[in-house]
């Protein structure tokens, strides 16, 4: 196949050692002479295989994105004195021949691939962005671990016989906190106990005193002690992040407004938007590119003429498994209710309205 980039280099990460292979013009007319050496990956010595690269005059590297341990990796070859094109790729495009699977063959591929420029580089983001998303994705981990936090409290509580949860729509609000601390202290009233119910829930309390009969013995107290607790904890971690993130958001306030007059898409939602695929949109040239980045785009299956199934990938990210994709925003719900009579449910609703009504079966 055709050169097209003379001096390369391909990267095979690992979490203790590295593979690399740099493949340059041999002594011969046509001829590419190749060298594979194995580094461990302390930030030292990647600084030596830098340098290294440099040394050979390298010009283009590509590496898979695995996990976490591309990143120290990038940042060294960011550092180098001698700029160079660092290639983040997708591992699903750089797939090796079955049954040559090892480190260097690996690495010796990725060279093979680059000098060709068959590859593409993955999106990163510029180094502000991509400490910001680090804390939107932060906090939609702990949004999730207060989530599982709250469901094993319930399960204590339906352990023990206590359905809270089943008149009151979630055990965090605040007439559920009261009876929960009110069983951890000792009371066993159940009228006691659905009287502190407040607002709206003061008209179930024949319901709440039903609810709050049970078997709560001292281990479900203790244990609900420790849910409550790491509950608090997390939502504690929570606003603190909230506040951080309010305030380096300040510089895309334009753009975090512009993207909340969508409807269904909130000033957070926004915010996380902002910080999954950055203000810049040069990035990609069409909007279509955007929504294959996000994984919203149908796969193109077609073998002999026929269509196989073309479902959706998984997103980038966690992942921008958390991008502005519709189904769902790291810690945010996908969209809004937004009332729509032109909807495709609304309009399924109205040709089913529509139909005329089954005969009767003649016997």
């Amino acid at each position: 196949m055709e050169i097209i980039y003379e001096r390369v280099a391909g990267i095979d990460v690992g979490k203790k050692i590295i593979a690399v292979t740099v493949r340059t013009p041999g002594e011969q007319p046509g001829k590419r002479r190749q060298e594979i050496r194995k580094f461990n990956t302390y930030y030292q010595t990647l600084a030596e295989m830098v340098g290294w690269l440099v040394t050979e005059g390298v010009t283009h590297v590509s590496m898979e994105a695995t996990g976490i341990y591309w990143r120290p990796v990038f940042h060294a070859l960011c550092a180098a004195e001698q700029p160079l094109e660092v290639l983040l790729v997708n591992a699903r495009h750089v797939k090796n021949v079955p049954g040559r699977k090892s480190d260097a063959l690996d690495a010796a591929w990725l060279a093979e691939l680059t000098e060709c420029g068959m590859l593409r580089s993955s999106f990163i983001p510029p180094a502000e962005i991509a400490a910001i998303r680090e804390l939107t994705r932060y906090r939609k981990k702990l949004i999730e671990a207060r989530s599982s936090e709250l469901q094993r409290l319930g399960k204590v509580l339906e352990d023990a016989g206590v359905k809270i949860d089943s008149v009151a729509s979630s055990l965090s609000t605040m007439s559920a906190r009261d009876m929960i601390e009110a069983l951890i202290d000792g009371e066993r009233d159940p009228a006691r106990l659905a009287e502190l119910a407040r607002g709206r829930m003061r008209s179930k309390l024949s319901d709440l005193a039903l609810a709050c009969a049970g078997r709560f013995g001292g281990q479900h107290a203790v244990m609900c002690t420790l849910h409550l607790e790491h509950i608090d904890h997390l939502a504690d971690m929570i606003a603190r992040l909230d506040t951080r993130i309010d305030e380096v958001c300040l510089p895309f306030a334009p753009q975090i407004g512009l993207l909340a007059t969508i409807p269904g898409i909130s000033e957070r939602a926004a915010q996380v938007v902002i910080f999954e695929i950055g203000v810049d949109m040069t990035r990609f040239p069409t909007a279509s590119h955007l929504a294959s980045w996000a994984g919203l785009c149908p796969g193109n299956n077609e073998s002999a003429g026929r269509h196989r199934s073309g479902r959706t990938r998984k997103g980038t990210s966690r992942s921008a498994r958390s991008s502005a994709s519709a189904r769902g925003l790291p810690g945010e719900p996908a969209l809004t209710s937004v009332p729509n009579s032109a909807g495709s449910i609304a309009a399924s609703a109205r040709r089913a309205g529509a139909r005329p009504p089954p005969r009767p079966h003649t016997l």
